[in-house]
């Protein structure tokens, strides 16, 4: 099967899906103060109220633990945001497989999954952000051998049943019913990769969705992952499984207007990481790059946010795009306006472009 007609039927198998991921990082009000991580967390499940109104088809929230990014407890956020809608897919962008049980995930997202009516769905990834590890007393060093020994578990746990498994990082299960049972079968589940080939290898091996985190430079570079993907799957025996892209971005009424409200955010918070993950500051030059066509920011107005998403689904064979929104500084009000640009316009036309 050619490449062409490879994605094509990839993309019948597999519906559009546009969705919403936020951190959670700290909300600010109107004279630029940051709010309590008690309202944060309140500001966070009027936000996914709000996606769910407007027509977004998955909202979901990763997971960190530090002053400015409080959301250390997602799901218990998703199952309040899960109460109040009746559509919109809920779960995790992402959380930390490596420093938590996977059991208690499994446990906790089918019990999501159950409160949502079958709508719950888990990324897992390694940990870009490394604070959960000291927090949870578990070592860097052995950041591979956690997160590989966690994922052939967790994949043991979606075949639903008994489970018997032995691995180097928990005690052994034996014949284990693990509740609560879900009712039509598992809950969709992904592993987010942020550059690694052994990670989408891993996916695939394990029967995991791909979700390809972008978060700086060319997006075209990643198109290789997912034609990877698509190999390792049928090396495997493996049926085609979905890709998804989650990006940073934000959504204002014109070009101009994003890159206004998004720039100084933006350049704050990735100073203050640049320190321990080794990234290089921004510059104004640098983030017109970023905002521009060939960058990893989807920062513009709806149709300029639009073109990008549907250009960039298409060179990735990917049927899901996540727009990661929020950044520190930014007030509520300014988010939820994003939400409901993203929602009326970005998604509408998206679905145009690629009709």
């Amino acid at each position: 099967m050619s490449a062409a007609s490879s994605d094509a039927a990839r993309e019948d198998r597999f519906p559009l899906v546009l969705g919403l991921d936020t951190f959670g990082d700290v909300t600010y009000d109107e004279d630029g103060r940051p709010l309590s991580h008690a309202q944060t967390i309140r500001d966070v499940v009027e936000e996914g109220v709000l996606a769910d109104q407007v027509g977004v088809d998955y909202f979901g929230i990763g997971e960190h633990h530090t002053d400015d990014i409080p959301m250390s407890a997602a799901d218990v956020v998703l199952g309040a945001i899960a109460a109040r809608t009746t559509r919109i897919r809920v779960g995790s962008a992402v959380t930390v497989l490596s420093s938590d049980d996977p059991v208690r995930v499994f446990q906790r997202y089918s019990t999501l999954n159950a409160v949502s009516g079958g709508r719950a769905e888990v990324i897992l990834g390694r940990g870009s952000s490394i604070d959960s590890f000291p927090l949870f007393g578990y070592d860097l060093a052995d950041y591979e051998d956690l997160f590989e020994d966690k994922t052939g578990l967790f994949a043991e746990l979606l075949k639903g049943g008994p489970v018997t498994w032995q691995g180097k990082t928990r005690p052994a299960l034996h014949d284990q019913d693990v509740v609560p049972h879900t009712e039509s079968g598992p809950f969709p589940a992904w592993i987010g990769v942020g550059g690694s080939p052994q990670s989408v290898v891993r996916a695939a091996h394990y029967g995991f969705s791909l979700m390809l985190a972008i978060i700086g430079g060319s997006p075209a570079r990643f198109a290789p992952f997912s034609q990877l993907f698509q190999q390792a799957l049928e090396r495997f025996g493996r049926a085609p499984l979905p890709v998804g892209v989650h990006s940073p971005g934000h959504v204002a009424a014109t070009d101009e207007k994003a890159r206004e409200e998004f720039w100084p955010h933006y350049l704050e918070v990735i100073r203050r990481v640049s320190k321990t993950r080794g990234f290089a500051a921004p510059t104004k030059e640098s983030f017109t790059y970023e905002t521009g066509p060939q960058g990893a920011l989807y920062v513009g107005s709806p149709e300029t946010v639009a073109k990008k998403i549907a250009a960039n689904l298409t060179s990735l064979g990917a049927n899901r795009f996540d727009l990661k929104y929020g950044m520190g500084g930014l007030s509520h009000e300014v988010l939820m306006t994003n939400i409901e640009l993203y929602g009326t316009q970005v998604i509408p036309r998206v679905r145009e472009l690629l009709t």
